[in-house]
């Protein structure tokens, strides 16, 4: 009996530090969800994550651009964010965005374009967030110890592990439930697509260019991160998942249905197999993704309304 007993300790005891991890953890996350959701990580208050980022599209945008707070125009299409956690690099062209964490300032603090607009501003994230006693309470509860004050090291972690929550794995292709015709396009997709949409997420994350390189275009892709002539154009192939409701495509948002870009691609497919392939990137559409409530706008927040 003191055996068992002794031995329900030691479990008891191995298991207390994973729970304590867990409640951490799921404590980031629930923090995370709300700071993608709030607008108070912009200048003016007038833009948060979610605003580019809409789940019903994949947390992409809609729009072939997404102007920031001073109206400055977009350079880039927004991408969507399914699985967005086991991404490196993270961006179309800039191969230094290796995890979420770092990446979360380019939109808060960058300049080029202006997004968020908060450069100059990064003792306002702690002002504002700490004025909020619920923020206080959650900040301590995803980051205990002796400094759990509001700041934007714990925002930017914060914010990763929710979009590191951000799992799509439920299509009608994981599940194996694709239509004939589907099926069809999945064997032109194979032939045709994925030596570069490769992998659980169609995407070899790797920079490439469709054409000749334009010295004169207004974005010059990879190059502009390298300084290299052989980058010139080059942009990280985008992942497909849930790529159906994530219109307009391509690094610009220039292609604005399914069908503008595969026929960018150059493929000349027969009509047949051109519509046999968007039926099988339809089945990358994870439902499930687009409506889960845990990654929508909380309604609550330390037991209140928000």
């Amino acid at each position: 009996m003191k055996n068992i007993v002794a031995l329900l300790a030691t479990i008891m005891l191995c298991a207390a530090p994973q729970v304590v991890a867990r409640s951490r953890h799921d404590a980031r996350v629930e923090l995370g969800r709300r700071l993608f959701y709030d607008a108070d990580l912009s200048r003016d208050g007038t833009m948060s994550c979610a605003t580019c980022h809409e789940q019903r599209h994949g947390f992409a945008d809609g729009n072939r651009v997404h102007p920031g707070v001073t109206d400055e125009p977009g350079r880039r299409n927004v991408p969507g964010l399914a699985n967005v956690g086991h991404f490196s690099p993270l961006t179309w062209a800039d191969p230094r965005q290796t995890t979420p964490e770092r990446q979360a300032a380019v939109p808060v603090f960058g300049t080029h374009p202006v997004e968020m607009g908060m450069a100059g501003m990064q003792a306002e994230i702690p002002r504002r967030l700490g004025r909020d006693p619920c923020y206080r309470q959650m900040f301590a509860a995803a980051f205990p110890g002796r400094d759990q004050r509001p700041d934007f090291a714990k925002v930017a972690r914060a914010l990763a592990s929710f979009e590191r929550s951000l799992i799509s794995r439920d299509a009608p292709f994981d599940r194996n439930q694709l239509s004939p015709e589907a099926i069809a396009g999945r064997s032109v997709f194979r032939r045709s697509c994925a030596s570069c949409h490769k992998g659980p997420d169609f995407t070899d994350m790797a920079f490439h260019r469709l054409g000749r390189a334009d010295p004169a275009a207004p974005d010059q892709g990879l190059y502009e991160a390298t300084g290299k002539q052989a980058d010139r154009g080059r942009i990280r192939t985008p992942s497909l998942r849930n790529v159906a409701v994530t219109a307009p495509y391509w690094h610009d948002g220039s292609a604005l249905t399914l069908d503008d870009a595969i026929a960018r691609h150059g493929l000349a497919l027969a009509p047949a197999r051109s519509r046999a392939l968007a039926a099988f990137l339809g089945a990358l559409t994870d439902d499930r993704f687009l409506n889960n409530p845990a990654f929508s706008l909380p309604q609550t927040a330390c037991g209140m309304k928000l």
